[in-house]
């Protein structure tokens, strides 16, 4: 088989949303109709009564939340699917971002009672920054919900983005009998306190099948009078649109009662787009072409604490990844091989022999890897849209155990490593400054650097207001600022300077009179004007 027929039968996408829409329950009925699990978690109440089946870390498991994205991999209707869980909590934002560069589509999942919220709202400006195709699961309508016309109109006024319902409900809370399927006519009926199954569909001719009146009684007319409504006033589905993040297809359900995901399931099969070319600061990259490329998007430590493992996730972008082969490390500009690259089922893993374009591969990691990372065949390239932002939040990390500071050390630069908080250091002594969107992180780093590397750790607030990195074309100039603010000075992981502002007055002030030093606010600026510099 071809890489061009392996490339047409992968899908790559990740699931996001506002916390609590049901983000992590759809993901596992997705996972149960793959075949990839056979009983889902529950999650009531942030108390997980059978833990999620993509929720591996302990801190997950205790507080009924996704704060780490999660990989899955299953086959449906011969299509090989890649599915990335990705965190709901703001404060992990970051990492849903840095996912997003990794996938091809997008499925958003939005609750029914409270509808478009602040998150939804975030995550979907970095999806329209990338044209990432959408298609929207409204979830949870067995409660007493908002009107789906409201919804709609709620979509597109705050999301930016055309709507077009695929399905419809019948009614909704305790009137909810079901969705009628525009898509491929047929009717799903709901039964309370049962799964959906097969058999619940019924295929039917059109909106005026009489079939409709036998199973639906006195509710089949406002369905027709909806169905009527939408066929006037949304445009007839357009798969191209979508496919240009301009158009996004939209499903009603209920993913806890296994309602409306099978139909959402089929149908992103059908239309959702295979693995396409990625940007690269050098050119663009083409998902046919014969040579490996891939970058790395995530690194997560102690998938297993019993093995203190450290994987990082690489999306394949181009050619053929082989097991055992030797690859070229962009930033290392040393050659690599791989013995055991993973496939993963959540943190069940499996080893692969080759990947294609679309597949995610997790490479066993002795601290060779850095997010943003690029494995070519020998190329050098540099892959676009896997930034780090100014961090809101600032605090000084010290350990609590003098005993420990091994343990402290190295967990501070592995939890770091994976991307969901920003560690600094001052070039002068070993003090560590972690920077992160919001104060949940800090209570994860201290959760898990106390349970997976037995290290205690206390937090000095600091009074900063945004962090910035600094470049400088005159080397002299650039060593003036660091000496006259060095008590403001710190180095990221990449060994770039960073200026820790007090606020945005003084910020103001000092891009003002420094004319000659350049203030970035994301690390990606800083990256390229680096390499620029080199060259």
């Amino acid at each position: 088989m071809n890489n061009q027929t392996e490339i047409q039968k992968r899908r790559t996408f990740a699931i996001i949303s506002h916390p609590d829409a049901g983000k992590t329950t759809l993901t596992e009925k997705l996972l149960l109709f793959g075949g990839a699990i056979q009983v889902a978690g529950a999650v009531k109440s942030n108390k997980i009564k059978k833990t999620a089946a993509s929720d591996f870390l302990e801190i997950e498991k205790q507080r009924g939340i996704s704060v780490a994205t999660s990989v899955m991999t299953f086959e449906y209707h011969n299509l090989l699917i890649n599915l990335l869980d990705t965190p709901g909590h703001k404060d992990f934002a970051e990492d849903t971002y840095r996912t997003l560069s990794a996938v091809d589509s997008v499925i958003l999942v939005i609750d029914c009672v409270k509808g478009v919220e602040p998150q939804t709202e975030a995550l979907m400006e970095v999806c329209r920054m990338r044209n990432t195709p959408v298609i929207v699961f409204i979830n949870k309508l067995d409660r007493e919900g908002r009107n789906p016309f409201d919804l709609l109109d709620e979509i597109e006024q705050k999301l930016n983005i055309r709507v077009r319902p695929l399905s419809w409900p019948i009614g909704i809370g305790f009137t909810f009998k079901g969705v009628y399927n525009l898509y491929d006519h047929s009717l799903y009926l709901f039964h309370a306190n049962r799964k959906a199954t097969a058999e619940d569909r019924i295929p039917i001719s059109s909106i005026d099948d009489k079939l409709l009146d036998e199973h639906l009684g006195n509710a089949v007319k406002q369905l027709r009078d909806d169905v009527h409504l939408i066929e006037g006033v949304y445009d007839p589905f357009d798969k191209e649109a979508y496919l240009k993040g301009d158009l996004a297809p939209v499903f009603f359900g209920s993913a806890i009662n296994n309602f409306g995901v099978k139909e959402l399931l089929d149908t992103f099969t059908e239309i959702a787009p295979p693995p396409g070319p990625r940007p690269a600061e050098e050119r663009m990259v083409n998902q046919y072409e014969k040579s490996f490329t891939g970058f790395v998007f995530k690194i997560h430590a102690n998938i297993d604490p019993r093995h203190r493992d450290r994987i990082a996730f690489l999306r394949v972008c181009s050619g053929k990844f082989e097991r055992g082969k030797f690859y070229y490390h962009n930033r290392l500009q040393k050659e690599v091989r791989f013995n055991n690259p993973y496939s993963f089922l959540a943190n069940a893993k499996s080893v692969v022999e080759e990947a294609y374009p679309g597949d995610v591969v997790g490479l066993y990691d002795t601290g060779n890897f850095k997010i943003g990372d690029t494995i070519s065949e020998g190329e050098q390239l540099h892959f676009k849209g896997i930034p780090r932002f100014s961090p809101e939040i600032f605090k000084e990390v010290v350990n609590a155990d003098p005993m420990k500071s091994k343990q402290f050390e190295k967990g501070i630069e592995q939890l770091t490593d994976e991307g969901v908080a920003q560690l600094f250091t001052q070039p002068q002594g070993n003090r560590k400054v972690i920077g992160t969107v919001g104060e949940l992180q800090f209570e994860v780093i201290q959760h898990r650097l106390l349970h997976e590397y037995g290290a205690a750790c206390r937090y000095n607030p600091l009074n900063v207001y945004k962090a910035c990195w600094i470049t400088a074309k005159d080397k002299l100039k650039m060593d003036e600022f660091i000496r006259f603010k060095m008590h403001q000075i710190m180095l990221d992981k990449d060994g770039h300077y960073v200026y820790l502002a007090d606020s945005s007055w003084m910020l103001d002030q000092m891009m003002k009179n420094n004319p000659e030093i350049e203030f970035h606010f994301n690390s990606d600026t800083v990256q390229s004007s680096a390499r620029t510099e080199k060259v």
